[in-house]
């Protein structure tokens, strides 16, 4: 498998860097401040794929609070507003798509 720094990076909007936390499994969204957040709202957002590759080069750095980090489609809304920007993403903020059986 290629790592992600080293495939092209194309960038067609807006985009951020998502991964999995280590501890959990979490999704969580790398931030301006170079940390991680849970929160979709709280996302560095890249337009070029100069920002991007950076912003993924420090991600996957942080592999002890993270794993299988990658770029990600968003679209911002004109009130600033930002949701996922295909479907595999929202699948991700939203949790499985069918009901899954109770644990007992």
């Amino acid at each position: 498998m290629t790592s992600p720094l080293q495939q092209k990076i194309k960038i067609t909007g807006p985009s951020i860097i998502t991964a999995n936390r280590t501890w959990d499994g979490a999704v969580i969204y790398r931030t301006g401040a170079k940390s991680w957040s849970d929160a979709l709202t709280e996302a560095a957002i890249v337009r070029t794929a100069d920002e991007a590759r950076a912003l993924l080069t420090e991600a996957v750095a942080d592999d002890l609070g993270a794993i299988g980090a990658y770029l990600a489609p968003v679209e911002v809304a004109a009130d600033g507003a930002v949701k996922p920007g295909n479907m595999r993403e929202h699948i991700r903020l939203t949790g499985a798509t069918i009901a899954l059986p109770a644990q007992a």
